[in-house]
C-alpha cells in the first residue's frame, strides 16, 4: 500500500495531534494525556537495544488503569529463559543455516548454557502447541 499524505482538502491532517492506545482498554488518548510506567516482562523483547530486554512500558489513560497493568504484570512471573529465547529467536531470525551454539551466545550476549537453555524452553512450548493444536504438517487429502 503507498502513503499518498493526506486527503486533499485536508486542513487538520498537519495539526494533528498524535494519539496511542490504553493498554487496559484499546481508548486512543493524546500523546500528553497518556501515562506510562516501565515493568519487568521477561517477553519483551526491545527493537534495538537489546540491554532494554525484559522491561516493557504500559500506557494508560488514567491512574486506575495504568494500576491495573501494573498488577497484572507484578503477579506475571518473570521467567529468564523466556527472555534467552527470544534473544535467540532473534539473533537467529535472518539466519538460514545452522550455527555453533558459541556464536549463538556471542551474537545474543548470552553464556552457552543461557542459550541453550532458552532454546529447550522455546521448544517445550513448541511442543506444548503441538500437543494442544496438533502439528500442521499432517496431510490434508
Amino acid at each position: 500500500m503507498e502513503d499518498l499524505g493526506p486527503p486533499a482538502g485536508d486542513q487538520a491532517g498537519n495539526d494533528a495531534e498524535p494519539l496511542d492506545l490504553c493498554d487496559q482498554c484499546g481508548r486512543a488518548v493524546p500523546d500528553a494525556d497518556l501515562l506510562g510506567a516501565l515493568v519487568p516482562d521477561s517477553s519483551a523483547l526491545h527493537a534495538t537495544d537489546p540491554d532494554l530486554d525484559g522491561k516493557r512500558v504500559l500506557l494508560a489513560c488514567s491512574v486506575d488503569h495504568l494500576a491495573t497493568l501494573i498488577e497484572e504484570y507484578r503477579r506475571r512471573r518473570f521467567v529468564p529463559q523466556e527472555q534467552w529465547a527470544g534473544k535467540v529467536s532473534r539473533a537467529l531470525a535472518d539466519v538460514d543455516e545452522p550455527v555453533p551454539l558459541s556464536v549463538v551466545a556471542r551474537m545474543t550476549g548470552l553464556s552457552e548454557h543461557q542459550a541453550v537453555q532458552g532454546v529447550e524452553w522455546h521448544n517445550a512450548r513448541a511442543r506444548e502447541w503441538r500437543e494442544r493444536y496438533g502439528g500442521g504438517d499432517r496431510d490434508e487429502n
